[in-house]
């Protein structure tokens, strides 16, 4: 009877290793890390942690012991949270979706500012736990009542539950500012790649609502504002470079919006886009719009191919304005409040950031731009990281603190 076991033991650690040894092949075969990222070693180090452990969340979801997603949700959530002896952290529930709230202990004389959080993760990763140091930091350094939003999360939930989620939490909050201690006139709203893809989306969709406080400013932190395009200067420069490679990009969108992966190349070779589509939106999609000195490394003019009906009928409501609010009419766009953009150059969605930038000034829409040529996606997490902490980390936090204190 022991035997059995002994031998498992034994196998135990040269299948973890093997593992590891994948993964470490993979980064160095399939990773671009450019030359302008500081500490590539450790961009590289964790990005062989990263790779190791979807492949582990890829493994045990093949065996049928869980899902990849919820795996890693389990490894980031198992961190352990700091008490801010600044703040009051209170874990709530609006109807079912989980928020947390950050308020500081300080007397104030005032009304304080309001900021509404959507965390980002692809839909795919990310969690309360996960930007808890992230919130934290905002909250205590900008004097403001931090709301941060939990959203129902592939595989078990799919479009549209994460914007009806960050909607209505975002709309009961709204409603009940008096109660928090905010001013309903100094509302942000802010969020980090799909989250500020969330923020793009929300704001639009709120403009219309004479109910409730209008939103003050919004901050978009490499968002994801478009899925037209998918061969942008960005896109085709940074297709390999950590955290967010262009092949994980669009399995994560399939994933969410529930589109069969076999429909990948017609996403991104842009088939499933109708031309009377492609025409009508091209003003505001084309690489003609990113400016010159952002095309220079390694971009080739692309055009759609041939119109596939097939994979536009799969996957058209990934043309929507909810999931790519970066097509929303002039007259939308027009009353969106300031905005605060972050934008890398080692980033797929640096373009997203420039394109939506573009379309809010062509509309007088007040902009601050931050762009960071040593940044990369996901990079805004790693500020509090201690070892694993990255200088652009922290220039990005500190920006938006800066620019949210002006508010």
């Amino acid at each position: 009877m022991a035997l059995p076991w002994l031998v498992l033991l034994l196998a135990l650690p040269i299948f973890f290793l093997g593992v590891f040894v994948w993964a470490v092949f993979e980064h160095f075969l399939t990773t671009d890390v450019p030359a302008t990222l500081q500490h590539p070693a450790k961009l590289r180090f964790l990005h062989c942690i990263f790779l190791y452990l979807v492949t582990l969340g890829n493994i045990f979801e093949k065996l049928g012991i869980c899902s990849m997603p919820k795996f890693i949700r389990f490894l980031h959530d198992s961190m352990r949270i700091k008490k801010d002896p600044e703040l009051v952290v209170t874990d709530l529930r609006f109807g079912t979706i989980p928020v947390r709230l950050f308020q500081p202990k300080a007397a104030s004389s005032r009304p304080r500012r309001g900021i509404i959080f959507y965390h980002g993760g692809g839909t795919v990763f990310g969690s309360l736990d996960c930007y808890h140091g992230l919130c934290n930091y905002l909250a205590r350094e900008t004097d403001s009542v931090l709301l941060m939003i939990g959203y129902r999360k592939v595989p078990d939930h799919h479009s549209p539950a994460l914007f009806q989620d960050c909607m209505n939490a975002s709309i009961h909050f709204l409603k009940a500012l008096e109660t928090y201690g905010v001013d309903p006139s100094r509302v942000v709203v802010c969020g980090d790649s799909v989250g500020g893809a969330v923020v793009a989306a929300i704001t639009q969709a709120l403009m219309g609502r004479s109910d409730l406080p209008r939103i003050r400013a919004q901050v978009l932190i490499y968002p994801f504002v478009q899925a037209f395009c998918l061969q942008l200067p960005s896109y085709q420069q940074n297709q390999n470079v950590p955290f967010l490679s262009r092949k994980f990009l669009v399995t994560s969108m399939c994933n969410y919006l529930a589109i069969d992966l076999s429909w990948h190349d017609a996403i991104l070779n842009g088939t499933c886009v109708p031309p009377d589509v492609w025409r009508k939106y091209e003003k505001w999609l084309s690489p003609d719009n990113i400016p010159k000195k952002f095309k220079n490394r390694g971009y080739q003019p692309w055009s759609p191919g041939p119109f596939n009906e097939a994979a536009y009928l799969e996957a058209k409501h990934m043309l929507d304005v909810e999931n790519s609010p970066l097509i929303a009419d002039d007259e939308v766009i027009a009353q969106l409040p300031e905005s605060f953009l972050v934008s890398c150059e080692n980033d797929i969605l640096r373009d997203d950031s420039l394109l939506y930038k573009k379309r809010l000034e062509d509309q007088g829409v007040r902009v601050t731009w931050y762009h960071l040529e040593d940044g990369f996606h996901g990079s805004v997490i790693f500020f509090d990281k201690k070892v694993f902490f990255f200088p652009c980390s922290l220039k990005i936090v500190n920006a938006v603190v800066s620019y949210v204190k002006g508010i």
